[in-house]
């Protein structure tokens, strides 16, 4: 539930628009393309964490298989995609709850907001996972009523709503309206989507039996997520013509319009709005997490490694959502210039723990066909993305990251190497 806490936020809500926008009814492919290449991933991080359940989960991994800098790069990576994920998330949820009070500012909702998830989190992990396993509930509950309504209507059980048949699918301009360029944008949309479900291997370093919970875990959320967005797509191509107005902004508001569902915006927006803060919760406990480990491979400041009588990371957890607060800061003062970089700059950083994780599968589990396709795969969707115009941007400044990361790791291996590697501040 964490995972999926993770992964069904606004990419899947909203997001997804941008695909159907950019894919059409191809949008099944694009998805059905980054699912296979998800479930491979997360088969390769499971194997890898089932043998060797530890705190920072991929970012030891690819540690063991070529080093410190590999550690350093995927650890931070993956800090930087969900602190400032974080940010978005609030903006977003903050704006949908203004819109119902008008009169509170966006800044007091962000304050709240912040303030519950990171005090959530400070508690403890079992009163965190508590409040998250609700709220996965409800955003699993909200798709399954959708899912089943949808499925309802496409096959003309509902009255009032007749079955639109495949003429949505078929009809509008085709079933790749845009060719095979479009569904390779809805390909990228599709595997930032799922970006999160990695936190099911950080969250089950905590559990009591971490081998068995990191199996059930990888298990079940691919299923589940397969379900809900490849389920999703299917109902919302059917129903509406993938270029009707509405779908790119609300591609759910538009199918609940189109059934006729009373109150649908509202509805719609209360979904969306337990998303975004489902997916800040789990974000700021993926974050904090990520950063203990950081500092326990001596990769970030000492003085963030502190645990609170409830064996909660209090100072990492505090850190990761003050630099998501500072973020929101930015959107606020500077929503066209700063806040958009920062948006830009981890564009592809999911894509790079991906190839990470992989690679380390490759290195320490021996050959595997599961590695090499994986790896082809993200490679195709870095290439496509400095081929595109629209996606150029994002694959740059992440690359700008990269370096900026892999040049840290440089400067510490020769530091190191005049004066000796210290040793690990905190256990493993």
């Amino acid at each position: 539930m964490i995972a999926l806490g993770g992964a069904i936020g606004a990419g899947l809500f909203v997001g997804s628009g941008v695909g159907i926008a950019a894919a059409g009814p191809g949008i099944l492919v694009a998805y059905a393309l980054a699912g296979i290449l998800t479930v491979l991933v997360m088969r390769m991080l499971g194997e890898m964490s089932a043998a060797r359940p530890v705190s920072g989960s991929f970012a030891e991994h690819a540690r063991t298989a070529f080093g410190p800098w590999a550690g350093l790069l995927a650890g931070w990576m993956y800090w930087a995609l969900l602190v400032v994920s974080v940010a978005a998330e609030a903006v977003a949820a903050a704006h949908i709850a203004g819109g119902w009070l008008p009169a509170v500012p966006g800044w007091a909702w962000v304050a709240v907001f912040m303030t519950v998830f990171t005090a959530s989190n400070l508690a403890g992990v079992r009163n965190f996972g508590e409040l998250e396993f609700w709220f996965a509930g409800l955003k699993i509950a909200a798709i399954g009523g959708f899912l089943l309504l949808g499925a309802a209507v496409v096959a003309g059980l509902l009255p009032g709503s007749p079955s639109p048949g495949t003429g949505h699918l078929l009809h509008d301009g085709g079933f790749l309206p845009h060719g095979w360029h479009g569904v390779a944008v809805g390909v990228v949309a599709a595997v930032f989507a799922f970006g999160g479900l990695e936190t099911v291997t950080i969250a089950a370093a905590e559990c009591p039996d971490p081998v068995r919970a990191v199996r059930a875990g990888v298990r079940a959320v691919m299923w589940r997520v397969a379900v809900c967005y490849l389920g999703s797509m299917a109902v919302i191509v059917t129903l509406v013509p993938w270029n009707a107005p509405g779908v790119a902004d609300g591609p759910y508001a538009a199918v609940m319009d189109r059934i006729g569902v009373p109150g649908a915006a509202d509805l719609m927006k209360a979904v969306v709005l337990v998303a975004l803060l489902s997916a800040m919760n789990a974000n700021i406990y993926g974050s904090s997490r990520m950063l203990y480990a950081l500092v326990g491979r001596g990769d970030a400041p000492r003085a963030l490694g502190r645990l609170g009588r409830s064996g909660v990371p209090g100072a990492a957890v505090l850190a990761s959502a003050a630099f998501g607060f500072v973020s929101v800061v930015l959107s606020l003062v500077w929503p066209r210039t700063v806040f958009p970089f920062l948006l830009n700059s981890i564009g592809a950083a999911i894509l790079i723990v991906w190839a990470l994780i992989a690679a380390s599968h490759l290195r320490l589990r021996g050959p595997s066909g599961r590695a090499v396709v994986a790896l082809a795969g993200i490679g195709g969707v870095l290439v496509f993305m400095l081929g595109d115009a629209a996606s150029r941007t994002q694959l740059l400044t992440t690359g700008g990251w990269v370096l900026a990361l892999l040049l840290v790791a440089w400067v510490r291996s020769v530091r190191n190497a005049r004066t000796g590697p210290g040793t690990d501040p905190l256990p493993s």
